[in-house]
């Protein structure tokens, strides 16, 4: 059924790291909920895989001592749904998380295998693009770390070099601290679908609710990565709350996006949902922040 020509099993992440000096066309697999599709296709016929389902140190959800949210990238995405420190601090992931898939996929996907496979439909992906996201990268040469932006560098494409494995995601307070958002995920079908556009949202209203103080917007589908959307996050910052404000930025919004048609929908659908989910998810947004419109 699987043509695969060998599979190594990792022990730990440096025998992960070592595995990947010693077989540099091997293709990692955590989940499996895309490797063994890609396979099963025909995309990747007679790959090498390196196996870190059972490297347990690369799972869960911690809290650093600066604040910062580590989420590990073996945690699947009912975990990251059912996290309570992401369920008190960034609610909204848990919601990303909970639209991927069916509940089989949520259960067997990683959130690593999610933003690692360069696609735009990512449903993880523009979200963490909403928090200001980083990478942590674990090689022979020792540790880096990318924004979101820096990692996902093109239509399945991410900048891994040949012996680095993905070891962390990262969030840090200030990024998350007083933020409040929504996504919304636009799809043909209610469920087992990906995304015809998705669409994150995060504001930080000033303490009277009265004013913007910072807004983040990201989109999947938008354009052959996940985008940050800067013109709309322009539009909003300092901006009354009201919804002339919520108008303005949905306009915005459309400066930053490039879709194209594809037997999903039409560029111009696409652009009709850019701005109107970006005023539904930000008016959601704006009203979990305590807002008014």
């Amino acid at each position: 059924m699987y043509d695969i020509d060998a599979i190594y099993e990792a022990k730990s992440v440096s025998d992960a790291v070592r595995l990947r000096q010693e077989h540099p066309r091997a293709v990692i697999i955590a989940g499996g909920s895309d490797v063994l599709i890609k396979i099963r296709e025909g995309k990747l016929a007679g790959a090498e895989l390196i196996s870190i389902y059972k490297l347990d140190e690369l799972r869960g959800v911690s809290m650093d001592e600066d604040g910062t949210l580590r989420i590990l990238p073996l945690t699947s995405f009912s975990h990251i749904t059912a996290n309570a420190l992401l369920r008190e601090h960034i609610p909204v992931l848990c919601e990303a998380a909970d639209v991927v898939g069916g509940p089989q996929v949520r259960n067997i996907g990683t959130i690593g295998g999610n933003i690692s496979n360069g696609v735009t439909s990512a449903d993880t992906a523009s979200t963490l693009h909403a928090w200001d996201a980083e990478v942590e990268l674990t090689g022979a040469n020792g540790v880096r770390r990318l924004t979101m932006r820096e990692y996902q560098v093109g239509a399945g494409r991410v900048d891994l070099h040949p012996d680095e494995l993905l070891t962390a995601i990262l969030i840090r307070r200030e990024r998350y601290e007083g933020y409040f958002g929504r996504y919304i995920k636009y799809s043909m079908r209610a469920a087992m679908d990906i995304a015809t556009l998705g669409c994150s949202a995060n504001v930080r209203l000033s303490p009277d609710r009265c004013r913007i103080e910072d807004m983040r917007l990201a989109f999947g589908v938008a354009a052959p990565t996940a985008i940050r959307a800067h013109s709309a996050e322009a539009a909003a910052r300092g901006a009354a709350v009201c919804g002339a404000t919520v108008d303005a930025c949905a306009a915005a919004a459309l400066q930053d996006v490039s879709p194209r048609t594809s037997w999903r929908a039409s560029k111009e659908f696409r652009l009709q949902l850019t701005r109107e989910l970006t005023r539904r998810a930000l008016k959601d947004a704006i009203i979990r922040a305590g807002g008014e419109l």
